[in-house]
């Protein structure tokens, strides 16, 4: 094995030397386990459902219910993706119609943690941002207009 080279497979971050480069930014290619990682967590869907079960288990139609916009087979898939990350559990009920009911595993809670304070930076800085939204389309209609 390369010298400084990781015998870990889930590591992802380079052996070349990039000199002053920040050791706390992750690997961006596609392969690498916290790229996807994020990806997953990071997804609308996710952010939603995980928000959603918050000292809670619901049934797959009330999740349904409550997301708006998300398609059956969307939320089927963003569940099934959360519960093979061990984010979500399920758990299905032996009675005729069958039962099905999500709730957050342990460390599933404690990714709510770091979402919840994702929600309150936003809630903190929506002002400033919907202020930079407003100025940046005033800057893009202008430019558009100056084109014509």
């Amino acid at each position: 094995m390369e010298e400084g080279t990781s015998k870990s497979p889930g590591y992802c971050a380079s052996t070349v030397d990039y000199g002053d480069a920040d050791p706390f930014q992750w690997d961006t290619r596609e392969d690498c386990q916290v790229r996807q990682i994020l990806d997953r967590v990071a997804d609308k869907w996710s952010l939603l459902v995980i928000a959603l079960l918050e000292n809670r288990r619901l049934r797959f139609t009330e999740l349904r219910r409550e997301i708006d916009g998300v398609s059956q087979r969307m939320l089927t898939v963003t569940l099934r993706s959360l519960e093979r990350d061990g984010l979500v559990k399920r758990t299905v009920h032996p009675v005729v119609p069958p039962r099905v009911e999500y709730e957050l595993t342990a460390l599933g809670g404690t990714l709510h943690t770091t979402i919840r304070s994702l929600v309150t930076w936003t809630e903190a800085h929506q002002g400033e941002i919907a202020a930079a939204r407003a100025a940046y389309d005033r800057r893009a209609a202008q430019a558009a207009a100056e084109a014509v």
